[in-house]
Formats: C-alpha cells, structure tokens, sequence
C-alpha cells in the first residue's frame, strides 16, 4: 500500500535530514543500548525497525500486546534478518513489577524511547478509561523516566502529540500535562520527545479502521469536514529516532508541513482508498443506507461510503505543533522544526496533580468532572471541547 498517495503526497518528509546524518544516527546506534517501550504499536514498531536495521549493541522491546509484539518480529525477521547485537522483546506493562524486575536484572540502557500512549479522544468519555489514560500517559511517563534515570541513562525519548500545543482534547490536555513533567526531570536526566500530525494507517485509527471495513465488507464512514496533516508510519519512527539522537535537553521536533501540500480530509483519503482497491465510492445519505445496500453495492464494484460532518468530543477545528508562547529553532534542518524550551515548571502544582489523582482513584466512586476540573487547573486556557458525543456513537 502507497500511503503517500493514499495521504495526498508525492514525497517523504525527511529524506534530505537523514541523509545529511546518518552517518552520526548509525554511529550512535551502533555504539549503545537501546530499550523502546511500546514497541509494538505502529510509532513504536517503527522506531524499532529504525533503530534494528542500523546495528545497536543491544534492542529491547517492551509492550503489553503479545500478538503486536509477534508480528513485530516475524516483520523483521522476513526483511531485515538478524543483527549481532542482543535483540529481545518482553511481552509485559511498563508500569508493572515485571517491568521494574526487568529493569533492575538487566544490564541498563543508553537510550530508552517511550511510545506508550493511549491516543485516542474517545479515551476521555468516561472516569475509567481517562483515569487509565492518565496512568499510562502521565504516571508511566513518570515511573520509567525515573527509573531509567537512577540506572545512568544517556537520553529519555517520550512521544508527544501536536494535540498537546493548545489542547481541547483530554488526551491532548495529558501530553501537555505529560510534557511539563518532563521539564521537570530534566533537571536530572537528559530528555526530548516529539510532536507529530496522525500517524496514517496505525492501529486503531480511523484510516486503519478502512482496512478492517474493507476486509469484512462493510461501509466506510469518514468526516468530510475535518482537514488533518499525516505522517506514514516510517516518517513517525524517522522523526522519534531523530529527536531522540540528536535533540538536546528539553527539545521538541516537530515536522515542517506545508497546509497547501499536506493538508487533506478523511473523506477525501476515504475515496482514494476505494478507488485504489479498484471500486468506486458510492455516497449514501445515512449510516442504515450503507449498512443495508452494502452487499448489493460491492457485488457491482460500488464501495458504500457515509461521510458526515464531526461533532464529536475532543475534535480539534485545525492542527498546530507548537503554540506563540514556545520559542523555535526553524534553521537546524530542513524539514524539521525545534521548540527550545527552558526549564520552566511548577513543582508545587505538579505534586498537587499526582496528590488529587492518587486521592480520586483511591474513592469508591469515579467520577469525570474532577478529572477535568484538575486540567482546568493545571492548564489555565484549556479549552476542553464537550458536545456530549462520542466516537462509540459513530459507524
């Protein structure tokens, strides 16, 4: 599958970056240790092929999807082989005791990339699933950066999202939350991350989602009214790989897009995705329309499609990677920006945080309006965007 047609492309992204240093991106790999947790999700299958194909002396992987991380070798074995270094993948929690027994038996790390994240919107529906999405996306950021740190690390990597610049999003709201934590660490350790557009085709998204309709015959349902950039899996671990390596401490990269180039809606990825399966999208005006006439449809080469206008919860109107108050570096490579950020954070409200969530999961009874009441506080112009509609109510 040609993602870049697919997203309305022609080119990649970073090709003239990594060329200008992959000599210094295959020295440092081949001379270090390197442990990636969730790494066998897209971004951080990715990265590990990124850093598997360039020799490392030892590549761990971490990651609680024991079906993800058998596929994630089965893929490297039948394209990249073997390397001499010490490869080996852990099928448990990063926030687990097996994790911390792992860490403490083990023989350290240079570089440890985190890309364990729960990404979706919907996440912020309820009081259990945001509370899980607090716990990997904040307390495990927390717990594994401290850890790593006490055992000598060199670099601490934690993907972000460009929906931590301005976040209306509750998910948005915890990376942004996740990044001031991480200033704070860097005190003591040296860590980056990185900002990125949707990552195209990974699991779980919408364009993902395609696949499995196309797969099992259904409809594909899609938003015409939300123009997003994208990024192809490879482009998502070349980015990671390179903040990681290259950044300095606090740096967040992010891509150089072009909205004219690289802007594009899902409904119009949707009909080139049909067309490029060899049908033709055929427009339904509702969800029981493309539901009832699939069979006939596609039995003639007509794909069923139902395209509506968002307004679910958590949608962002336009995507930005970095907000007025950050101050940028847009010289150091060419399609790469940087976002320099000092040390600046507030210890009393960052333990304030990490009090209230300890105070409201230890109740009896979850409840959403102190979750969001606690964002509220700790980002001030948080914009949280509620209509009451969630994605579970969408085809």
């Amino acid at each position: 599958m040609n993602y870049l047609d697919l997203i309305g492309r022609t080119e990649p992204l970073f090709c003239q970056d990594l060329n200008d240093r992959e000599v210094e991106l295959q020295e440092i790999v081949s001379k270090n240790r390197f442990l990636v947790i969730g790494g066998a999700g897209s971004i951080g299958q990715a990265v590990t092929r990124e850093i598997f194909r360039r020799q490392p002396l030892a590549l761990h992987v971490v990651d609680i999807s024991e079906n993800n991380m058998v596929e994630l070798v089965r893929d490297l074995r039948s394209t990249l082989g073997y390397i001499d270094g010490d490869f080996r993948t852990f099928a448990i929690d990063c926030g687990s005791r097996e994790f911390e027994a792992l860490m403490s038996g083990g023989s350290g790390y240079d570089y440890v990339l985190n890309l364990s994240a729960l990404k979706h919107v919907r996440s912020e529906e309820d009081p259990y699933t945001l509370q899980r999405l607090i716990e990997v996306n904040i307390i495990n950021t927390i717990k594994t950066v401290q850890m790593v740190r006490d055992q000598g690390v060199k670099k601490y990597f934690c993907v972000s999202t460009d929906k931590a610049a301005n976040p209306v999003s509750m998910m948005g709201a915890s990376k942004r939350i996740m990044e001031m934590f991480l200033m704070r660490e860097s005190n003591s350790v040296i860590v980056s991350t990185a900002r990125f557009a949707n990552v195209a085709f990974s699991d779980g998204s919408l364009l993902h989602g395609f696949n499995q309709r196309f797969a099992k015959r259904q409809p594909i349902s899609a938003p015409d009214d939300i123009r997003r950039y994208f990024v192809t899996p490879q482009e998502s671990g070349e980015l990671c790989l390179m903040s990681c390596l290259l950044g300095g401490n606090r740096d967040i990269f992010f891509p150089k897009l072009s909205e004219q180039l690289h802007l594009t809606t899902f409904s119009d990825i949707a009909e080139r995705y049909i067309s490029n399966q060899g049908y033709e999208p055929f427009h339904c005006s509702t969800e029981q329309e493309a539901r009832d006439r699939s069979s006939k449809l596609i039995a003639t080469k007509l794909w069923p499609c139902y395209f509506f206008k968002s307004d679910t919860s958590g949608e962002k109107d336009f995507e930005e990677f970095f907000t007025n108050k950050e101050i940028l570096d847009m010289d150091r490579f060419k399609n790469l920006g940087v976002i320099k950020n000092e040390a600046n954070f507030n210890s009393d409200m960052l333990d304030n945080f990490l009090n209230v969530i300890h105070e409201l999961r230890a109740q009896t009874v979850w409840e959403k309006t102190p979750i969001v009441d606690l964002f509220n506080e700790m980002i001030p112009d948080f914009d949280h965007k509620e209509t009451g509609k969630y994605l579970d109510g969408k085809m």
